[in-house]
């Protein structure tokens, strides 16, 4: 079976990234083609056989992609598939919408409808005068995002938040396959500086303005309030005003290995997810090694953790609600393998052979 992959744009680091990982070790001869792609920051990406569209050639296209909305239904339409069997594209954006013919089927793996379009629309467009310059566009570009959500044989969502969100915009309906965690460390039992007797939470984001969404303010100024230490992994050009935020406690440890990342995991009292994600698969990694996760009760977060359990929640998304519930962390027991359990639903294992049912349906 001849496959190709599809993602909106290969030039950043995180949870979509590592569900192309997944795909890659299903399908490893499947070439990805993708709007644009910036190889400095996606060093992921080496091990696929990638395909740029016309915007690769348009300078500034590969850093600031969300410049180029408007260009992006083309880019993604300009591609043929007529040697493929099978496509799988892996979307929050456009890449659901390239066209196929008949005898090529299209699985749509959806990470989330088109987030400034629709459930993040408010977020994105808080400002009025912006809201009003966009507006033209943001009209075509709906039209079209409804009508590309038409051309998949069959949509896939990561989490029952996102299959909510397809049947709300796009009218679809769709099944869930969890995301796999894929953390993979080049040494085994690696010892590095990370390794710390202090407890400490942990915050695991991108911390991009465009993913303000991810509410790691919220971590920040509860823990700096309550002096309790917190380590934050992830960069971002959000970074220079959370430092302002940030308390004698919260240190800032930049990106890290995935053979690091693991030691901070284990190390850690609890991983804090303050943001309404549409899966969050730090949780199920922060799971995987035992770890209960503090998080705020909407989104992925309800498909994660289990209350009382694996974790608790918080119920506003506020800076007193979260310390609210920091402060009763001392009275939860948690049994580690009740939590390292409940993440075997999202391993790759599972994804695999959900995955590939679904590939034995279609064909």
């Amino acid at each position: 079976m001849r496959v190709a992959l599809v993602y909106d744009r290969v030039n950043k680091w995180g949870g979509a990234e590592r569900v192309l990982l997944a795909l890659h070790k299903l399908f490893p001869k499947a070439p990805l083609f993708t709007s644009v792609y910036h190889k400095k920051n996606a060093s992921w990406a080496d091990a696929f056989d990638i395909k740029t569209s016309f915007l690769q050639n348009i300078p500034f296209a590969k850093e600031r992609h969300e410049l180029f909305s408007l260009l992006m239904p083309s880019a993604f339409e300009s591609f043929n598939f007529d040697n493929y069997d099978l496509v799988i594209s892996v979307s929050s954006e456009a890449a659901k919408g390239i066209i196929t013919k008949p005898h090529t089927k299209h699985i749509a793996y959806v990470l989330t409808p088109t987030r400034y379009l629709w459930s993040g629309y408010d977020f994105y467009f808080s400002n009025n005068a912006l809201r009003k310059i966009a507006k033209p566009a943001v009209e075509v570009l709906r039209k079209w995002d409804k009508s590309a959500a038409k051309r998949p044989d069959i949509m896939i969502a990561i989490s029952e938040e996102v299959k909510g969100r397809i049947k709300k915009y796009y009218g679809r309906d769709s099944s869930v396959i969890y995301p796999p965690i894929n953390l993979t460390p080049k040494i085994k039992n690696q010892s590095s500086k990370n390794k710390n007797t202090d407890p400490y939470f942990l915050v695991v984001s991108r911390l991009s303005k465009f993913a303000k969404y991810k509410r790691v303010d919220l971590a920040i100024e509860a823990l700096s309030e309550l002096d309790i230490p917190l380590k934050i992994v992830g960069v971002g050009n959000l970074e220079n005003d959370l430092r302002k935020k940030a308390g004698r406690k919260v240190e800032f440890l930049g990106h890290k290995s995935d053979g690091e990342l693991i030691e901070y995991y284990k190390n850690s009292q609890a991983l804090i997810f303050p943001g309404i994600e549409d899966f969050g698969l730090v949780m199920a990694e922060a799971h995987k090694f035992g770890k209960p996760v503090i998080a705020f009760a909407k989104g992925g977060a309800l498909d994660i953790i289990i209350e009382g359990k694996t974790g608790y929640f918080f119920k506003e998304q506020t800076k007193e609600s979260l310390i609210e519930a920091l402060k009763k962390f001392d009275n939860y027991k948690f049994d580690s393998r009740a939590i390292t359990k409940q993440a075997e639903k999202f391993s790759f294992k599972q994804f695999e052979k959900k995955f590939k049912k679904v590939v034995n349906k279609l064909f």
